[in-house]
């Protein structure tokens, strides 16, 4: 079997489950993820990986999801609308975009 095509999944204590995956992101979405990293880790008090980011990412848009007005009266839920492209920057080098991001999230920038 393909490791590539089946990520691993593991069972965690708490009675979540970890999938371990491989994304191909631009520098400008790992820099958003750096800063959300960066408000989690104010809220919370504590250092909060760019994993953490990641997982409360999914899990408030699956919360909001679930939590639409209407869902429950048996309504049709509103359509979802496709995200805005994360970034509307005109291309650069990457090793331009990877500085830049970088910059940005030690806080440099």
């Amino acid at each position: 079997m393909n490791d590539r095509a089946t990520p691993a999944m593991h069972a965690l204590p708490d009675g979540e489950a970890e999938i371990a995956l491989v994304l191909r992101l631009p520098w400008e979405d790992v820099a958003r993820l750096g800063q959300e990293a960066g408000r989690l880790a104010a809220q919370r008090q504590r250092p909060v990986t760019l994993d953490e980011a990641v997982s409360h990412r999914l899990r408030s848009a699956r919360s909001a999801a679930h939590a639409r007005p209407g869902a429950q009266s048996g309504e049709q839920p509103a359509p979802v609308v496709a995200p805005a492209p994360v970034s509307s920057l005109p291309p650069r080098p990457p090793g331009e975009q990877a500085r830049q991001a970088i910059d940005r999230i030690n806080g440099t920038a």
